[in-house]
């Protein structure tokens, strides 16, 4: 009979082992996927600096600009299942190759907008490219990761948008000032120069980036099957679910979504309309506009970096959703009573969590699905969650168009992020009973 000394030096290697395998796979994985989401965010959001530029010079209108920003997360939730599960049975590499590949020269080709209605079809196309990066990159991340880890590891990839966030101020605003250069607008020159290094960034991906463990050079046939065994493990004992219709009678998956959707609907407002908003605290220049927007998406990065690696168990995870979602909330309403920088701190609260939150709340689909229902299951809560995407942009620019401002605007979402904090308590993990 084993003693207990003899147990725990026969588990401490195990956990040794496990802990090096994890490090190995944060290393080599998460660097390149984050370098990948960063310029995926700077090619979706960089019109929120050309906004005031890019409307004067093609006509656009705070409500025609809304719908325009919110166009392209139309496209882009519908498109998610299909891209998904055309992924699942094709490869990540080479799909995330072919899209990086599209969105990259449509980006680009925003450059050669003319008005509104090459406006909103561009931000459509855009997003039909871009369309499963997201939930493909969730997806991928469980061929690797388990349940305990993949928190962490997303909380990584979330820090692309950050970064994104971050150089997208100081870039946008140097670029912008190129206007006038070869006959073309700063505007132009934003989307040229943000648009075409996509392309090479995909031959990278197409050369470097495994498809799972099977193909991975720098892994052991001894890790590999290390690696394979424990999610085999894990998939056994919580994701039940393996058909994709089963997984839409799972009232869960609603309820994350419900969750979801207030948080893209924050997410993206925020994105879209802060530069407009700092415009308003001072007479600033476009670089020191860029240089203030960079301010939350520090904090931003902050939180990303520092709280998902402590949601280990479901109930950590519920309590971290909540009190994110409330501080989200707190944020806004300070940002919507100030109208000094004050209001930047105010912003900066509510970015702090807004990655965190994303990175905790995929983790409760996940662990309730498997095989094709995992890939079709992620892509539709992503779907349905990015619809956020194009009701928040959409709706604060009617709102802005309407009353000069967006107090009321910012307001309204701190009140959806109340309520999805309610919404998150009955979240639930696995096998997990409500």
């Amino acid at each position: 009979m084993l003693t207990a000394d003899a147990v725990a030096a026969r588990v401490e290697p195990l956990a040794d082992d496990a802990q090096r395998l994890n490090k190995l796979l944060i290393r080599k994985l998460m660097p390149l996927l984050v370098i990948v989401y960063v310029i995926s965010f700077l090619d979706r959001t960089n019109i929120a600096l050309a906004k005031a530029s890019m409307g004067i010079d093609v006509g656009l209108s705070a409500a025609s600009y809304g719908l325009g920003a919110g166009l392209f997360f139309l496209t882009y939730a519908l498109f998610e299942v299909p891209s998904n599960l055309i992924m699942h049975k094709v490869g990540a590499r080479f799909w995330i190759t072919r899209i990086m590949i599209t969105w990259g020269l449509l980006s680009a080709g925003m450059a050669f907008v003319q008005g509104e209605t090459s406006f909103y079809v561009m931000r459509l196309l855009l997003g039909v490219a871009e369309a499963g990066l997201f939930p493909g990159v969730m997806l991928y991340l469980t061929y690797w990761f388990d349940r305990e880890q993949r928190a962490r590891a997303t909380g990584y990839f979330l820090l692309g948008v950050c970064v994104a966030n971050i150089l997208s101020g100081p870039l946008g605003g140097a670029l912008l000032q190129m206007d006038g250069l070869m006959g073309l607008h700063g505007w132009q020159w934003l989307f040229i120069i943000e648009g075409l290094p996509t392309l090479a960034l995909a031959y990278v991906v197409w050369k470097t980036l495994p498809d799972g463990p099977g193909s991975a050079p720098w892994l052991t046939l001894e890790e590999r099957q290390r690696l394979q065994a424990r999610l085999d493990a894990e998939q056994g004992s919580g994701a039940s679910q393996h058909r994709f219709t089963e997984m839409l009678r799972d009232p869960q998956i609603w309820l994350t979504i419900a969750v979801y959707f207030c948080h893209q609907i924050t997410i993206y407002t925020v994105i879209f309309f802060l530069p407009g908003i700092i415009a308003t605290y001072a007479s600033l220049s476009p670089l020191e506009i860029g240089a203030l927007n960079s301010v939350p998406w520090v904090a931003a990065a902050l939180g990303a970096a520092i709280l998902p690696r402590l949601a280990t168990t479901p109930q950590r995870c519920r309590r971290m959703l909540f009190i994110g979602l409330l501080t989200m909330s707190a944020g806004l309403v300070v940002a919507a009573m100030s109208n000094s920088f004050i209001g930047l701190i105010g912003f900066s609260l509510t970015a702090f969590m807004l990655f965190v939150v994303q990175s905790v709340l995929f983790i409760f689909p996940s662990s309730r699905l498997s095989g094709t229902a995992l890939a079709g299951g992620l892509a539709f809560v992503t779907t349905c969650g990015l619809f956020g995407g194009f009701f928040g942009p959409s709706m604060m620019g009617l709102i802005e168009q309407a009353t000069g401002s967006t107090h009321n605007g910012l307001l309204l979402i701190a009140g959806l992020l109340v309520v999805a904090a309610l919404i998150s308590t009955r979240l639930r993990q696995g096998h997990e009973q409500a």
